[in-house]
């Protein structure tokens, strides 16, 4: 009984090795099942099998093996996982969902699992029940950073409706006798097609008031991509630029990674181009983002970058954020104007932040920044910025 263990472990070793090496899946499916004569119930060799299979390009038998693994033992989790893969791999997601959910109520601190259950219920169209659970997970196990990362996409997804107010105020001690003010109202739509935003927004700078009106769209392309675009207007120069817009193409990426590239466009009383690239990484109870900004205005190339990290409590509305920049981004609506410059300006900025929701559909927000930065060269100050804000999602 022991040779025939130690020989079904070497005919496994060797099967994963021509697998994973030489991509060679028959030969594996033929030293996998040559291992099973050995010892028929070692279960770890036949899921490997049901994978081989499918890699294979044989569904069918796939399914088959799979399926008598997770009836023979179906708090078997890796049974579970694997069989809820061919499921939706097959667009099968009603299986999919029923597997999961089972795997779920012998391993209910399995990320695997739940990730499989609300990938499952999100195709099915139960978005909103999807974000539900795997809020409900997180509020528990806010580590699982790959459910975390499905959670947040799934957010933007799972309401209809949502209506949202913001009020900023920025204190200058040298620049500007008098502050900044922005209040902005806004609402959005979720389509089939993508999320859908219209924005007014009133804001108090120079001494002067103005209104800008915006239009936002993240439309979706496929399960990996989604891009952002924008397009803004206001006839309240400087208090704002005359026109904005924006692109953005998005990617989200295996191990919970993100990566985004795009364009920004300002024009004030000339055209500014900026360019940014970002990355971001879910890891436990963390989210890590870098971003760069290039603009080609203010006689030459200027650069600016943030560095954006945001610590989970519980759900995916409810986190602390800390940022560090160097520049102004031509996102931050309160401070784009600064770079209506000839001059390229240092400035740098440390800030924090807290968002939580109530009931899923209230959510608050505070933000507090300090910046330190020229405002003509070689003349620096500080300044001083709060921002509040609240949104319903129906």
């Amino acid at each position: 009984m022991v040779a025939q263990t130690v020989s079904a472990e070497v005919y496994y070793k060797q099967a994963r090795e021509l697998a994973f090496s030489k991509k060679d899946y028959s030969g594996a499916i033929k030293l996998s099942n040559t291992a099973l004569e050995l010892s028929p119930d070692y279960h770890e060799i036949r899921v490997f099998l049901g994978r081989l299979y499918y890699w294979n390009n044989q569904p069918d038998s796939s399914l088959q093996v799979l399926q008598h693994v997770f009836s023979l033992n179906p708090e078997y989790e890796d049974a579970a996982q694997a069989l809820a893969d061919v499921y939706i791999y097959e667009k099968k997601y009603a299986q999919a969902l029923a597997v999961s959910s089972q795997g779920l109520t012998f391993h209910p601190n399995s990320q695997g699992l739940a990730v499989r259950k609300a990938k499952s219920l999100a195709v099915l169209a139960k978005t909103k029940e999807a974000f539900a659970f795997a809020d409900s997970v997180l509020q528990v196990h806010p580590e699982q950073n790959e459910l975390r990362a499905l959670a947040n996409l799934l957010r933007e997804f799972s309401f209809g409706n949502r209506i949202g107010v913001t009020y900023e105020y920025t204190y200058f001690d040298r620049q500007f006798s008098n502050p900044w003010h922005l209040a902005t109202t806004e609402y959005s739509r979720q389509a089939a097609a993508g999320t859908f935003t219209g924005r007014v927004s009133y804001g108090n700078r120079y001494g002067r008031g103005g209104v800008q009106v915006e239009g936002e769209a993240y439309p979706r392309i496929s399960k990996t991509f989604y891009a952002y675009t924008s397009l803004g207007y206001s006839a309240n120069l400087p208090v704002f630029p005359k026109l904005r817009a924006g692109f953005s193409l998005y990617a989200n990426l295996p191990k919970a990674w993100e990566a985004e590239g795009g364009f920004r466009y300002l024009n004030f009383y000339s055209s500014t181009w900026v360019y940014t690239f970002s990355a971001g990484k879910y890891y436990r109870n963390f989210w890590f983002n870098g971003r760069t900004f290039l603009s080609t205005a203010n006689n030459g190339i200027g650069l600016s970058y943030a560095l954006t990290s945001r610590y989970y409590l519980k759900g995916a509305d409810d986190y602390l954020t800390f940022t560090l920049g160097k520049g102004v981004s031509p996102d931050d609506r309160m401070q784009v104007n600064r770079l209506n410059n000839v001059y390229q300006l240092e400035t740098y900025r440390i800030g924090a932040g807290y968002r939580f929701s109530v009931a899923q559909r209230h959510l608050f927000s505070l933000s507090l920044a300090f910046e330190r930065g020229e405002y003509q060269p070689e003349m620096k100050g500080n300044q001083y910025n709060i921002s509040t804000g609240y949104q319903l999602r129906f």
